[in-house]
């Protein structure tokens, strides 16, 4: 783990928050909320395995279980954990998986009146949303911190322009011609281009790169492993994406980024301050996340707004 490991029988806190990398991302400045409050204890992320090498680069963290979601419990006994917090989501069910580890404080939200913890409010930033959640139990946080450290992998194309042009979800995806126009705007201004993803998103990156005349070589898509990913956009000079997962990636290395909002706004996954633009048509937002085509909030951001946006980036 990036920082000094806390000895395995220092008392126990928990974190969980299984779910993707931009869902773990939004939640550092929370762990490092509960790191600050409670510097004695060994805290254990509870999150999805694949995960572990971004889990490795948050120096709030100890050390990483696999979890499953929703669908298993945790492994711990109970009365193993000293401080357990739910992180993963306000329903029952996490709040059921979070008692379950019989802490003695847990930190969740209220299900009901009379119980500690704030009451859950869906019109929050996902990181406010945590920090408030771990300030209601004495452990404040700044919603901004969201700096992780560098991966010892080197990035395969430092200072390159990186159009990351795959999305979760048809409703977050901009139109293929749309970042091929880009691509081409920002090679003719000598900028070197690439085109990140996972393996399920390399055909749409080359198609993209063929749309713009870049030659395949430059798809990166499906070809880097994690820790290469976030080294990518790490040393890149600019990151142009609807993905919110390579946004918040950008927004922990202050990566000058432009990042496309669909069917839910920036006000609730936005990237913190800094050389960062989120650009989206809010009244044309229908709302639908898993829709067949892109939310028209998404679908009305134009081509030469993006480019707007990016001249209004500082340089790197």
């Amino acid at each position: 783990m990036a920082g000094a490991r806390r000895a395995a029988g220092a008392p126990l806190a928990v974190a969980f928050r299984a779910l993707q990398l931009g869902d773990l991302l939004v939640a550092v400045p929370a762990l490092r909320a509960v790191r600050r409050a409670l510097p004695d204890h060994r805290l254990v992320l509870a999150t999805s395995g694949w995960l572990a090498p971004v889990v490795e680069l948050i120096d709030a963290v100890d050390a990483l279980v696999p979890a499953e979601g929703l669908a298993a419990p945790l492994p711990f006994d109970p009365g193993a954990v000293d401080v357990a917090v739910n992180l993963h989501g306000g329903g029952p069910e996490s709040a059921a998986i979070v008692d379950a580890l019989g802490a003695r404080l847990t930190v969740r939200h209220a299900l009901r009146p009379g119980e500690a913890g704030p009451r859950w409010t869906e019109a929050l930033h996902e990181r406010v949303r945590w920090t408030r959640l771990t300030g209601a139990f004495g452990m404040p946080g700044d919603p901004a911190a969201v700096r992780i450290a560098r991966p010892a992998e080197a990035s395969p194309a430092p200072g390159a322009a990186v159009l990351h042009v795959g999305a979760a979800f048809r409703s977050r995806a901009w139109p293929v011609d749309r970042f091929a126009a880009v691509a081409r705007a920002l090679a003719a201004r000598g900028a070197e281009v690439v085109f990140s993803g996972s393996e399920g998103e390399r055909d749409r990156a080359l198609e993209v790169a063929a749309l713009a005349g870049i030659p395949a070589s430059r798809v990166l898509a499906g070809r880097t492993s994690l820790p290469g990913f976030v080294a990518l956009l790490a040393d890149a000079g600019l990151v142009v994406t609807a993905d919110t997962g390579a946004g918040h990636v950008a927004s922990a290395y202050r990566t000058p980024s432009v990042v496309l909002f669909g069917p839910v706004g920036p006000e609730r996954w936005g990237p913190p301050p800094g050389p960062h633009i989120a650009l989206t048509h809010a009244t044309a937002r229908r709302g639908d996340a898993f829709a067949d085509e892109p939310d028209p909030a998404i679908a009305a951001v134009a081509v030469q707004e993006v480019l707007a946006a990016v001249e209004r980036l500082p340089p790197r």
